[in-house]
């Protein structure tokens, strides 16, 4: 035992003494293995993966220069660079801590093996041994997973706020009747998470519900749980305009799209026709009596866009311009929505999500609780995203 590492001697260099032969063990059956029996045939994934490995030091390497230079006086005297160079190291402090815990789990494994030869055919110490192998081996899995999880492409869009937009589809009344009760579960769910929702522009439908309802939702990381929703979501019962109990099928369209500012989408004014005119309803003498509304049509595209929810007409015309710019940046990254799109049904008191192959309680559903399929999807797509990055490792490596 005298070769036993700083790091495991307290716990095992007198290991004889608290566990005597015929002590506290004798009473177990235990099954002794021979050294590395066990464990020459388990293999770590990130070591057989250099393409990983040089993407970690890398990071860690960057991370290291980052820090030089933040010690730099010229940097420390420049608000502007300093407060650069601190988040660009910032984005990799999670990276560069797992990878080191890793390397030190590895070590220990590897120490921690060494001792199998040297407790010869002490049963106890082999049987602890054996045990803190096993330890170490799940704790340098779970890291390995969660490296793998860093290392994957972040989306760009997942800390905007968004525009989310309800539209009834086909099934008549019922279909207003359904968008409503979608933009409801909606305002629920954002209640939950703490966000924030007012409407930017509605169409209230004859019998209940919506034509189409437009909301602005606001919060953390509003984007990276809704982007999942875009799709058509069909709901299959009995509708309260319905007289002689058929079960009826109605459809609804939802629209997520991130927030945009002129930086992302670049309006010309001459693509634009802007006519205004009065709100009426409530709210007073001056939405009745002056051309508060907006009516706003983009050329280009046929998109218009029809604003009263402001009390003034430069509130709602600004409202049209930033939904016409978040739908023109949904646009953009439509193609990459795809994959993402929605294909939920709700019947039977249930919901069924045909994507994920998942069902859900249906009242609880439509009251917000959405949460678990929102991150079924997470997981869904980090699952998706972890088989390119092993493809993309394969033809690296080939």
């Amino acid at each position: 035992m005298s070769s036993l590492t700083a790091s495991f001697s307290g716990r095992f260099s007198s290991a004889a003494a608290y566990f005597p032969a015929g002590g506290l063990f004798s009473r177990r059956s235990c099954l002794v293995y021979p050294p590395f029996r066990c464990w020459r045939s388990r293999r770590l994934v990130c070591m057989a993966e250099p393409y990983l490995i040089t993407k970690l030091e890398s990071a860690e390497k960057t991370w290291q220069e980052l820090s030089v230079k933040l010690a730099d006086p010229d940097v420390t005297s420049n608000p502007s660079e300093y407060q650069k160079l601190a988040q660009s190291m910032a984005e990799l402090n999670e990276v560069v801590s797992t990878y080191r815990s890793f390397k030190d789990c590895e070590k220990q494994l590897e120490e921690t093996k060494a001792l199998v030869k040297e407790a010869g055919n002490d049963e106890e110490m082999v049987e602890m041994i054996n045990s803190e192998i096993e330890s170490l081996t799940n704790q340098l899995k779970e890291l390995e997973e969660g490296i793998k999880l860093l290392l994957l492409p972040a989306d760009p869009l997942d800390a905007r706020n968004i525009m989310l937009e309800v539209r009834a589809g086909t099934g008549g009344d019922e279909a207003g009747i359904w968008a409503g009760d979608l933009v409801r579960m909606y305002q629920r769910y954002s209640e939950r998470n703490s966000w924030k929702f007012s409407p930017v522009s509605c169409s209230e439908a004859e019998h209940g519900g919506y034509k189409t309802f437009i909301m602005e939702i606001k919060g953390k990381r509003v984007y990276s749980k809704l982007k999942y929703e875009s799709g058509v979501h069909r709901v299959q019962r009995v509708p309260r305009t319905e007289a002689q109990g058929r079960v009826h099928t109605s459809t609804a369209t939802v629209a997520i799209m991130p927030e945009a500012d002129e930086v992302d989408v670049e309006i010309d004014p001459k693509d634009i026709e802007l006519t205004t005119a009065r709100s009426g309803g409530a709210g007073g003498q001056n939405v009745n009596k002056v051309e508060t509304a907006v009516d706003l049509f983009h050329k280009p595209t046929g998109i218009r866009i029809f604003c009263t929810e402001e009390r003034t007409q430069l509130k709602n015309k600004s409202r049209a311009l930033q939904l016409l710019r978040a739908k023109l940046y949904e646009m953009k990254v439509r193609e990459q929505q795809e994959k993402l799109r929605t294909q939920r049904q709700m019947q039977d008191n249930r919901v069924s999500d045909h994507r994920l192959k998942m069902n859900f309680e249906l009242t609880s559903f439509l009251d917000g609780d959405m949460e678990t399929a929102v991150q079924s999807c997470v997981s869904m797509e980090q699952k998706e995203l972890l088989e390119e990055l092993a493809e993309s490792v394969g033809s690296t490596a080939t």
